[in-house]
């Protein structure tokens, strides 16, 4: 039995290095995806579009993106040119997305990159492993696909205080994934995202300081830490608060930003403050629910692309 168990873990554990392999030769981690200098996300949105007219909620459900996500990425490709916005044929408040000439032309260029990819690499496989291949990507999209709406729909999100096993790899991911669908950030990034994380987990012995993870069957998928190492200032600085697409829209950043500024609160601090990056009205409403003000932005660079950094700031009740 312990023999049929570690075989399963060894497959698991391969198919788990060949999709990181796919996704890494894809473009997914940075530069030029698809041959084009946009978010992974934006060039599947481009690739929706081209059917034909499509709301903006429709394009959310696709993609299993929120919509805050979809509205900066929408405001980017219309400014770019690419993409315009017409009343719906039924309902004028609803506005529909199609891809204007230079779109189409993006689009082509897409397909023509993609096509070009997969004909190299089934240029290399010997002849009748070509359709092994298509038919066990198939297999493997709808088994994913079956199990992304099983877990949406039944498995429970849980915060869990302290240390997880893999949390630093699990935040760096979280934060360059999101930072490259929305701006096309580079591995400067997920670098900074890392080296920040590794050492402030490092400090974690201190009661100043407290980190809460949000867990779904195992996996996590959000975060929050509470860094009070602010010498003299009762100062706490709230740090990387993310949480994972699969699982926005159901509380689950509520949950780990109350845990959070309980923690604060508890231990006396008089005031904590968060930076973050303009652009959404979501993250922004639910600081302002939780008693934060909006203090300050300016323009800034830190990762090697332009950004309105925006701070805030909450005291103690």
């Amino acid at each position: 039995m312990s023999n049929v168990v570690n075989a399963e873990r060894s497959l698991v554990e391969e198919i788990r290095a060949a999709s990181r392999s796919m996704a890494r030769d894809w473009g997914f981690m940075g530069g030029r995806f698809a041959g084009m200098d946009l978010s992974p996300s934006a060039v599947h949105a481009l690739i929706e579009m081209e059917s034909g007219d499509i709301s903006a909620k429709d394009l959310s459900l696709r993609l299993r993106l929120e919509k805050s996500s979809i509205s900066r990425m929408l405001r980017k490709l219309v400014e770019s040119g690419d993409v315009c916005e017409g009343p719906g044929e039924h309902d004028s408040r609803i506005k529909l997305l199609s891809l204007t000439p230079a779109g189409r032309r993006r689009v082509s260029a897409i397909h023509a990159h993609a096509r070009a990819q997969v004909a190299d690499a089934l240029s290399r496989l010997r002849p009748g492993q070509h359709r092994t291949v298509l038919d066990g990507l198939q297999l493997y999209s709808k088994a994913l696909r079956d199990g992304h709406g099983a877990r949406a729909g039944s498995s429970a999100v849980e915060v869990v205080p302290g240390y997880q096993p893999g949390l630093i790899a699990r935040i760096t991911q979280m934060h360059a994934l999101a930072c490259a669908r929305d701006a096309g950030c580079t591995q400067r990034l997920e670098s900074a995202v890392a080296a920040g994380a590794a050492e402030f987990c490092d400090r974690l012995d201190s009661p100043q300081n407290g980190i809460w993870t949000a867990v779904q069957g195992g996996d996590i998928v959000g975060s929050v830490a509470i860094d009070g190492d602010d010498p003299g200032a009762a100062v706490a600085h709230l740090r990387w608060f993310i949480v994972d697409d699969g699982v926005r829209g159901r509380g689950v950043g509520r949950k780990l930003l109350a845990r959070a500024l309980d923690f604060a609160d508890k231990r006396g601090f008089s005031e904590t403050r968060v930076r973050t990056c303009s652009g959404s009205p979501a993250s922004r409403h639910l600081y302002e629910s939780h008693g934060f003000i909006f203090v300050e932005e300016r323009p800034g660079a830190p990762w090697g692309h332009d950004v309105i950094e925006q701070r805030f700031a909450r005291r103690r009740p």
